[in-house]
């Protein structure tokens, strides 16, 4: 149901180095990256299991933070969506519910070739996302 959370932090090093250190028992590291300049807003980081060949999930990052106070609404959460038709009827469903546009149906490479996500706000000006990773 739910892919992944995002988090907005004032000072994203601090909020690294906490992450880091709290997450480091739990076999969590940051296993991407996207910077201002490829999102087109802030910096972000995802954390998910470190890669150990057990973990069918490693490398894929279900919480991230995001810095900069320029970031909207306080929460990021993605929800799974099996097709991009999906994606499409998420989108087209909350505006019709009176969600505001955060980003159209597309697909994100920056993320990965094949994720396709729509993000609107909330009435509360959360970002709430239905994301697709299957490839077209």
């Amino acid at each position: 149901m739910i892919d992944h959370v995002s988090l907005t932090v004032r000072d994203i090093d601090a909020s690294q180095a906490f992450y880091d250190a709290a997450f480091a028992p739990l076999g969590i590291a940051v296993v991407y990256r996207v910077s201002a300049e490829e999102s087109g807003s802030v910096a972000y980081m995802g954390y998910g299991p470190a890669a150990d060949g057990r973990d069918v999930q490693a490398g894929k990052p279900s919480f991230w933070i995001a810095g900069g106070a320029e970031q909207v609404g306080p929460m990021h959460i993605a929800f799974v969506a099996k097709t991009r038709a999906a994606v499409d009827a998420f989108y087209a469903a909350a505006l019709a519910a009176g969600g505001t546009d955060n980003g159209p149906p597309g697909v994100r490479p920056h993320y990965h070739p094949n994720y396709y996500g729509a993000f609107v706000l909330d009435p509360d000006g959360r970002n709430v996302e239905a994301v697709c990773h299957a490839p077209a």
